[in-house]
């Protein structure tokens, strides 16, 4: 249950623990819990690809009353009024929780709202085409519809961010040829990378991700806020270089995608997290074969170049060239969170992984906080030789520089 590379969403994963009734924390009761949050481009989905509400099936439900109301109902849903939970209920003591750790409701009135909305199994739907510049208007022929069952209410919702704006992103950029060269160097070696690493490329492992392909692959650094310490020492390079980004990052990875596969129209059923890719190796880089759809805008990956997008909005992808395409990958917290309130959703999704944080016994919340602050760190890296002059197998020659002598990114609206 505690791999982080089941492909279950966080969201599902949110939603899940908040309805479940349980009086105690007994470990194997809390352990029966736990299941992989913000893992992964394919956050997998709760409900198989075909029947998230895309725009076909949002126009054909929408058509099929007469009543306005009814239709804009089928396409925005408008969030229930929340109370306080039970404290006989797992989700009513992480609430109680939270409350006395932060001081109150107020200040994490948001999370709250979250945390009930989520045990109350609500799924967010809007349609978020007016809202993006320039807008679209037309629910019935956009994609940029938000499917969110993990929902914090009045975030921004975009489509693509302006990844200039974030210093972290600029650093990674800025230590792209480190990262790359490492990558390459390690993953060349393929047998020894399997046999000393955790989940090396691992894939979908619930019939739910099926959307997602065989293509698409992962290769955890970051778990929940948490380091994989064997494998972050396989990359110490790209760990230090993320750490001293100060990315805020619940999840990083690297993340694989085969030629000739793509990834199916989806959500990834969480709007407090954005994610990010710095762009690895992109085979054909510049010739716009692989590319990434949010909503109604479609941008290609290049190489060295970070992007920042909302995955709560329908999005899909594809890889039309004949080989292997890599990135790194990101899921950061939103800007529009308050600091408390980044603090008390990683406190919930922290009891999820260490239920004995909300125990009654002094000892064993304490053992609980210090297994939780050594996983939180950044591990002890051993740096590896310098090899960039070493050869390598891995597929990769031809390539140019970051950008090299390829086109920029552009956008390009349906």
């Amino acid at each position: 249950l505690n791999n982080p590379c089941m492909q279950q969403s966080s969201v599902d994963t949110f939603a899940t623990m908040s309805r479940t009734r349980t009086s105690t924390l007994a470990p194997i009761a809390a352990l029966s819990l736990l299941t992989t949050i913000l893992c992964c481009d394919a956050f997998v989905l709760r409900v198989p690809v075909s029947g998230v509400a895309s725009r076909t099936s949002l126009s054909i439900a929408s058509t099929e009353t007469d009543a306005t109301d009814d239709a804009d109902a089928v396409i925005n849903s408008s969030p229930p009024k929340t109370k306080q939970l039970s404290s006989l209920t797992f989700a009513g003591k992480v609430e109680a929780a939270l409350v006395a750790k932060f001081g109150g409701t107020e200040p994490i009135q948001r999370v709250l709202d979250s945390w009930r909305w989520a045990d109350m199994d609500y799924t967010h739907r809007e349609f978020m085409g007016p809202k993006q510049d320039p807008p679209v208007l037309d629910p019935a022929t956009s994609d940029c519809h938000q499917l969110a069952p993990s929902y914090v209410a009045d975030l921004t919702c975009r489509e693509f961010w302006d990844a200039s704006k974030f210093d972290w992103a600029k650093q990674l950029s800025d230590s792209y040829e480190d990262i790359k060269e490492e990558f390459v160097r390690v993953t060349a070696d393929m047998d020894g990378l399997t046999k000393k690493g955790n989940n090396i490329w691992a894939g979908a492992l619930t019939e739910d991700a099926a959307g997602y392909g065989e293509g698409w692959k992962t290769l955890v650094m970051v778990n929940r806020g948490m380091w994989d310490p064997v494998n972050a020492n396989l990359f110490p390079k790209t760990a230090k270089a993320v750490h001293e980004s100060g990315v805020p990052a619940a999840e990083v990875f690297f993340a694989s995608m085969q030629p000739g596969s793509d990834i199916k129209l989806h959500s990834d059923f969480t709007n407090f997290v954005l994610t990010s890719h710095l762009a690895l190796v992109i085979p054909e880089n510049g010739n716009n074969k692989c590319r990434l759809t949010i909503g109604d805008e479609t941008r290609q990956w290049i190489e060295g170049e970070v992007m920042v997008f909302d995955t709560s909005i329908m999005h899909s992808a594809i890889n039309e060239s004949d080989q292997v395409r890599y990135i790194l990958m990101f899921r950061v917290w939103h800007p529009d969170l308050t600091d408390v309130e980044r603090e008390a959703l990683q406190f919930i999704y922290d009891v999820l992984e260490y239920p004995e944080l909300i125990s009654e016994e002094a000892g064993t919340k304490w053992m609980a906080e210090e297994r939780l602050k050594m996983a939180r760190s950044l591990p002890e890296l051993e740096e590896k030789a310098n090899s960039k002059n070493s050869k390598s197998d891995f597929a990769f020659e031809g390539r140019g520089k970051k950008g090299g002598k390829n086109k920029k990114n552009k956008k390009n609206k349906k």
